[in-house]
């Protein structure tokens, strides 16, 4: 019976985890982040739009993904302290009137909703009921879409309450 020296099994244990790492394309693996777009609809909100209290906010935008779509979460803050999330580079005016005031009941939203399974392309519409018991002022609306590999995608935009 013949046995391995200790160089012809390392030589072998490289030979074989060379095949299997040859086996696991990154090819089919998903390496792309999903996209938030406006292309091809009426996109809402959009920065530096105002809502009044009470109303509704129609949300609409596009999402894309090279592999399939998973998830995406919808969040409204207050922007009082005028806080950046840099995914726009529009600066709104909205007047000096919430310039300094502190908060004292503001608007929290967050809602996640599910992309149906299989979509690479999806149009999401949500109608948002705007409080009227909640401060005016500058807020945040971001979306964070998510694929189903993980991969995500962030859009703020800038809206105000009056």
């Amino acid at each position: 019976m013949k046995t391995f020296n200790n160089t012809t099994t390392l030589i072998a244990i490289t030979l074989l985890a060379l095949a299997l790492s040859a086996a696991c394309d990154d090819n089919d693996r998903d390496l792309d982040r999903p996209t938030i777009s406006a292309l091809g609809i009426d996109a809402s909100p959009a920065d530096c739009d105002s809502y009044a209290l009470g109303d509704t906010i129609r949300f609409c935008y596009r999402f894309t993904d090279n592999v399939e779509l998973g998830n995406y979460n919808i969040e409204i803050h207050s922007n009082h302290d005028h806080h950046t999330h840099s995914t726009s580079d529009v600066d709104c005016d909205h007047g000096e009137e919430h310039e300094h005031s502190d908060p004292v009941n503001p608007w929290v939203y967050n809602q996640d909703y599910r992309i149906p399974d299989g979509s690479k392309d999806y149009t999401a519409r949500v109608n948002i009921p705007i409080p009227t018991d909640v401060d005016p002022g500058d807020y945040h609306f971001m979306v964070r879409l998510t694929d189903r590999a993980g991969w995500q995608e962030l859009h703020s935009v800038a809206i105000e309450l009056q």
